[in-house]
């Protein structure tokens, strides 16, 4: 062997030691964990479309505040039947295989919905069923890698526990900031159509990197019995007051009524922010988020699911009443410009958001027993997403009722002081909710019966319903 091969092996070897060190947290550096991680990649980086979609409605198809609000609601439905998709890996494969084959499926749905947005959509029902179709790709290879990442999360070593998950969440992260501004400022130069067409291009790779996954093929039958013994598990779980209390609040607290639509088109026809000034805005809503998870990771972990919630429930529908002096124009007589308040409270909103969503994420990973976790988590995080459509249909409902439309916003305070103030609803209701926090091994008691459910700390924290704002 040459001097100089061995240097290249050896610095090779050194490359692939940070790596393994410094960014991959101690896990070896392989195809598969590459493949996985990748995939939560480009669950990230479809946020490049975000925007587009947004304008591609308002401007393209001519909906109304109202029609986007109900169509984002519909977009989520994929996203509320999670367990069903994990179900039909488990127990149906296909051609002997539950992984593989079904990230290559979802790469397909989602480079064909996609297209058909850059091509050949232009009604409002058509629309529809497009981005329906790329929430359901997003959706379905979410359940697989995650369940890959359950898989291999087993394998841990005690010192290890959590770090495939935290690396699995970057990596969606990453690229979801990436993405953040270069979505609008690439709508500033190109049309909605192009757009799509370059984000038909990311499932694709979904596609590729599928055949990297290490899998040996079943059979028919020890599937099936999975499946069968998931269910039984799952049924026992969820017929737990500690299970379905939780989750009972979490649904009512999710599921007030939202005016993201009506304020899209409040910033864009009424304010006149352009593409580029919204990527702006995305991206520094994503760093918030960052910021968020990060307050929470560093002073929150030890305060009670309660206290968290009642607070950051009041404190975000505080906050959320200064959007009102921007609907008003209140602003512009405080001497604050229209861009630099939207920028700020975007900024502080996020922030106190997330704060308030991370607790979602670590009761349901800690409500899950051992032997159902993944397939409970994936189910409470339906009742999450649910909770989403609902949120988005009622939006709708209220947009429609107060008159609001793409050029009428004399009622859109109304809008934005009722949505504030129906987040307030299910705090009389904090009583469902465990009196543990997101660290510990407190045990909670199923409402005096003899069941005992004894809370850890969560190894599964990375699902997203936030996804689905990725995936539109």
């Amino acid at each position: 062997m040459s001097a100089s091969s061995t240097t290249q092996r050896s610095v090779g070897q050194r490359v692939k030691g940070f790596i393994e060190k410094r960014i991959l947290l101690g896990q070896p550096l392989t195809l598969e964990l590459s493949a996985i991680l990748i995939v939560y990649f480009v669950q990230g980086i479809l946020g490049l479309a975000r925007l587009a979609v947004s304008f591609f409605l308002k401007d393209d198809i001519a909906l109304s505040p109202a029609e986007v609000s109900a169509l984002m609601g519909i977009a989520a439905l994929p996203w509320t039947i999670k367990p069903v998709f994990g179900f039909l890996s488990d127990g149906l494969p296909i051609f002997r295989y539950r992984r593989r084959p079904y990230l290559i499926l979802s790469g397909v749905i989602g480079a064909i919905a996609w297209l058909s947005l850059a091509t050949v959509v232009h009604t409002g029902l058509s629309a529809t069923i497009a981005i329906l179709l790329t929430s359901l790709s997003v959706a379905i290879s979410d359940v697989i890698v995650d369940s890959l990442v359950v898989e291999r999360a087993r394998e841990e070593d005690q010192g290890n526990v959590g770090t495939l998950q935290s690396l699995a969440w970057g990596a969606s992260a990453v690229g979801g900031v990436i993405t953040a501004y270069l979505g609008g400022l690439l709508l500033e130069r190109t049309s909605n159509q192009v757009i799509f067409g370059i984000t038909a291009t990311f499932p694709l790779v979904v596609c590729g990197v599928a055949w990297l996954i290490a899998e040996d093929p079943v059979t028919e039958k020890s599937n099936l019995e999975v499946v069968i013994n998931q269910v039984r598990l799952l049924k026992q779980a969820v017929s737990q007051k500690v299970i379905w209390m939780p989750a009972l609040f979490l649904f009512l607290w999710q599921a007030t009524p939202t005016a993201d639509s009506a304020f899209f088109f409040f910033s864009t026809n009424e304010l006149g922010f352009a593409p580029e000034f919204l990527g702006r805005v995305r991206l520094v809503t994503s760093l918030a988020s960052l910021i968020g998870i990060w307050i929470f990771q560093r002073f929150l972990k030890e305060v009670s699911f309660r206290k968290i919630f009642g607070w950051s429930t009041l404190i975000s529908a505080a906050l959320g009443m200064t959007t009102l002096l921007l609907v008003t124009h209140a602003n512009r007589s405080l001497g604050i410009d229209d861009q630099w308040f939207s920028l700020g409270d975007s900024l502080v909103l996020t922030v106190a958001g997330q704060i308030a969503f991370m607790p979602v994420l670590v009761l349901s990973a800690r409500l899950c027993p051992a032997g159902v976790e993944a397939t409970l988590f994936a189910l409470l995080m339906s009742v999450v997403n649910l909770a989403g459509l609902l949120s988005h249909e009622l939006g709708a409902l209220l947009t429609h009722q107060l008159g609001i439309t793409e050029t009428n916003f004399q009622n859109l305070w109304q809008l934005v002081l009722l949505t504030n103030l129906t987040t307030l609803l299910p705090l009389p209701l904090l009583g469902l909710l465990p009196a543990a926090s997101a660290v510990g091994s407190e045990e909670v008691r199923d409402g005096g019966a003899d069941s005992v459910l004894v809370l850890a700390t969560p190894e599964v924290t990375d699902d997203a319903n936030v996804r689905l704002d990725i995936s539109l």
